[in-house]
């Protein structure tokens, strides 16, 4: 009879068990063994589920073999991310990639330029890390080796490619000028060798180490294109090729640099120290010095230091850098906490159950930069066509300047041919094509209040047809609101409010000020409270104008003899509604209720109208909350589908599980708990004024505002931009192609070359720089219409929300 027995990855996969290719070797392996049928690996519980005959192989026997290789795994496969530094253009991600990949034993390495992280899987019996580190700095970039601290650029380092960007524009102004005045030949060149020198810098450094490479990249093109011009007397060319290449770096080197801080700024989530009580001592250690099994002391709005188990205490917890719950969850002994929630009322004894590098949190950490390191930027289409054009036109290029005369003769006539043919050769109008345009396109958005980090991220843009949003403070405004409010027996619904936020008043809780806020919208004057008592969880207590009033949940309420019979049919509908109750008796008479609920941000509406006229197909939403209240949200906004009770790792699941159904994928989020979504999607967008540090800047793009509408503005500019730059492209390529086979066959004059060249070169400009009116981008924006036919959202596993219940039982505020 066949047996099933469960294992635990950690014994059997010592390292590397995150690694979908050691799970895959794991599995691979133990399926040759005799009698073994099948062998899954559940990475989110760190379990290995065998299927066996254990009339063809023993149990001990698959356990031993299991063990063995998992032992090798871990003995022979390493992996790394390492951290580098110096990486000014896109084109260094290929350079390192292809420099680490000859190196024998390493079995893969994929660079992010972005987020400046390699990955790399070796055969530490093979090579070790110190060989791979040493060289990426043999190619002129930082790798941080084992255990060293990355280093704070300095403010040269961050700004050294805007410098000399700066002083070449500068110098090639003055040039211009100078030459318009009549100055000197010779003081003209000197203006316009300047401009070269200081532009050309780091694009000579990224030349020497392409060649180094054996990988012909366009810093390599630009500077032969420059060499080429200043060659034949064209200084003039030569300084505003290096400069439009160099300004174009700055701006992608400018919106990528925010995001190599995300990872800095996820682990200050968590305390640098903790406090450990042991033997009832109380001393402040670092939170690295934790173990599994220590006792520590978290004070009221402090943040947790580590994973752990209440012990002792009760306190309300933000758990929504976590977890994404939009409320604060009431802990008290023998409930779970994460590290990096805070703690918002009382204090608590936290027992730590995982050790630093194990909590939820550094998880977190871990998958936000794999998921940066794994996306790698897309080449583009010039450098690809760069590297097989180049060398080609460099080898016609010096046959005929150099084989051709010495076969035919005519040296004078074939040389200042092979010259010309490198200057009209020189693709740079179609080098300038791409990012001309995405520089216009991204200076269009960042006016429209949309910061898009490279354009990499703009092109994905214009292809998306699915989009996932985060919920809470996304969708909704992540703050508690009153939505209703009803009363029963002879109180009225203001003066139902009026009782509670005069209790809540003196009370912490959020969902209190909520109440507070609720009444002073409407006016309402509150009045003293005397015996003011709060229970963790329960509610609060307090004496106004001579009446006792207890405000809590329902259990708390019904614990305490209140009839709750009366409101038993509007709690169902609340709860239903995914909004939280909050009860207010006078003695032992229920008197009112309130619900409570996360707030649909106004534009959010629209925004999914208009995602869809600009082409988005569905649109699903994913949240760490509770499944009434995802279906609720869903409902409300038309949403095609949604999943709830989400953790960080299965948002990351369902990212991927969407881009292998319907292909790219926007993921639109504002909390820690979407970082490694944000991350994982084809495209990420932050919600920058009330998105959190680590997610604006783990995003690809990030709306500056509160506005959702931006958003589907941002992807129709997208597509415009992307039309412009395949036109741009055809016309660049029509170009070059014509000067070339004209100066091929019938010759052509330098000066008919340059020309030709520098007006293909400024047509491709100015048809980039259409982008910047916008005009068309408005109209596309404001294409959305209300959908004739409503929305039901689909929940995977869970229920369909199709019904509204009428209201039963009591009198709501107007």
């Amino acid at each position: 009879m066949v047996q099933t027995r469960i294992l635990d990855v950690p014994l059997t996969l010592k390292e590397g068990r995150d690694c979908e290719r050691c799970v895959g070797r794991l599995r691979d392996s133990l399926l040759e063994v005799n009698g073994v049928q099948s062998a899954d690996v559940d990475l989110a519980s760190s379990t290995l589920t065998l299927v066996y005959d254990p009339s063809l192989v023993a149990l001990e026997t698959v356990e031993r073999r299991a063990e063995e290789i998992g032992a090798e795994l871990g003995a022979t496969i390493a992996h790394r991310i390492v951290p580098l530094a110096g990486m000014d253009c896109p084109d260094c991600a290929a350079k390192v990639e292809k420099a680490v990949l000859k190196l024998p034993g390493v079995l893969s390495a994929q660079v992010s330029f972005t987020a400046s992280r390699m990955v790399v899987e070796y055969q530490a019996d093979r090579v070790s890390l110190d060989q791979i580190v040493g060289r990426v700095r043999s190619l002129g970039y930082g790798a941080a080796e084992r255990g060293e601290p990355e280093e704070t650029p300095s403010v040269w380092q961050r700004h050294k490619l805007a410098i000399s960007t700066g002083v070449s524009g500068l110098a090639l102004t003055v040039g211009v000028a100078a030459q318009h005045l009549g100055a000197p030949q010779a003081a003209v060149d000197a203006c316009y060798a300047a401009a070269m020198l200081a532009g050309a810098y780091y694009m000579a450094r990224g030349a020497v180490a392409s060649v180094m490479a054996a990988a012909f990249d366009t810093n390599f093109l630009m500077l032969l294109a420059a060499i080429g011009a200043v060659g034949i007397g064209q200084w003039a060319e030569g300084a505003l090729v290096i400069f439009l290449f160099s300004l174009g770096s700055t701006l992608e080197s400018y919106t990528t640099e925010r995001t190599r801080s995300a990872i800095r700024r996820l682990m200050q989530l968590a305390p640098e120290k903790a406090t450990l009580v042991a033997n009832g001592v109380r001393e402040d250690v670092p939170v690295r010095e934790i173990a599994v099994g220590d006792v520590v002391l978290v004070r009221p709005g402090s943040r947790l230091p580590v994973d752990g188990v209440v012990v002792a205490g009760s306190s309300a917890v933000d758990e929504s850098p976590i977890t994404g719950e939009s409320m604060p969850i009431e802990k008290g002994e023998g409930d779970e906490v994460y590290a990096g929630s805070i703690n918002q009322t009382g204090a608590l004894h936290v027992r730590a159950t995982k050790a630093y590098e194990d909590t939820a949190l550094a998880r977190i950490v871990h998958l936000v930069e794999e998921a940066q390191a794994l996306k790698a930027p897309s080449q583009r289409f010039t450098e690809q066509f760069g590297r097989i054009y180049t060398p080609t036109v460099i080898g016609v290029a010096l046959v005929l300047g150099l084989v051709v005369p010495l076969v035919a003769g005519n040296f004078h006539a074939w040389f200042p041919r092979s010259l010309t043919l490198l200057v009209v050769a020189c693709p740079c109008a179609l080098v300038i094509s791409t990012p001309v345009a995405i520089a216009a396109a991204i200076a269009r958005a960042a006016r429209m209040g949309v910061l898009i980090k490279g354009g990499a991220y703009l092109e994905q843009m214009g292809g998306l047809r699915v989009a996932a949003f985060d919920k809470t403070g996304t969708l909704t405004t992540g703050k508690p609101s009153v939505a209703e409010v009803v009363a029963f027996g002879e109180s009225s619904a203001r003066e139902v409010l009026r009782a509670a936020a005069s209790v809540e008043a003196l009370s912490e809780h959020p969902i209190a000020a909520a109440v507070v806020a609720a009444s002073r919208e409407r006016g309402l004057v509150l009045q003293e409270a005397k015996g003011f008592t709060a229970e963790p969880g329960r509610g609060a207590f307090a004496v106004v104008e001579g009446t006792p009033y207890w405000v809590g949940s329902v259990s708390s309420l019904a614990g305490s003899g209140v009839d709750l019979s009366p409101a038993k049919g509007i709690i169902e509908e609340w709860q239903r509604k995914g909004q939280t109750v909050v009860l207010v008796a006078s003695g032992r008479w229920l008197i009112g209720a309130l619900a409570v609920q996360d707030t649909v941000r106004p534009n959010a509406p629209r925004a999914i109208q208009q995602l869809r006229a600009v082409g988005i197909r569905r649109i699903v939403m994913l949240t760490g909350d509770e499944d009434a209240t995802a279906a609720s949200v869903a409902a409300s906004l038309g949403l095609d589908e949604y999943r709830a009770r989400l953790l960080p790792a299965e948002k990351v699941d369902a990212v991927n599980a969407l881009q292998e159904q319907y292909g790219r994928v926007l993921m639109v989020g504002d909390g820690i708990n979407d970082a490694p979504a944000l991350a994982a999607a084809t495209v990420g967008v932050a919600m920058g004024a009330t998105g959190t540090g680590v997610a604006l800047e783990t995003a690809d793009v990030a709306l500056m505002s509160d506005d959702l509408t931006r958003l589907p503005a941002a992807i129709a500019l997208s597509r415009q931009a992307m039309a412009i730059v395949r036109q741009n492209v055809a016309f660049a390529c029509a170009v070059v192609l014509m000067l070339v086979l004209t100066t091929l066959t019938t010759g052509l004059r330098l000066s008919a070359g340059v020309l030709g060249h520098e007006g293909s070169a400024l047509l491709v400009i100015l048809n980039g720089m259409r982008l910047l009116s916008g005009r068309r981008v408005a109209a596309e924006a404001s294409l959305a219409k209300p959908e004739s036919t409503a929305h039901r959202p689909q929940c995977r596993g869970g229920t369909r929300l199709s019904h509204q219940p009428g209201r039963r039982g009591g009198r709501s505020t107007p």
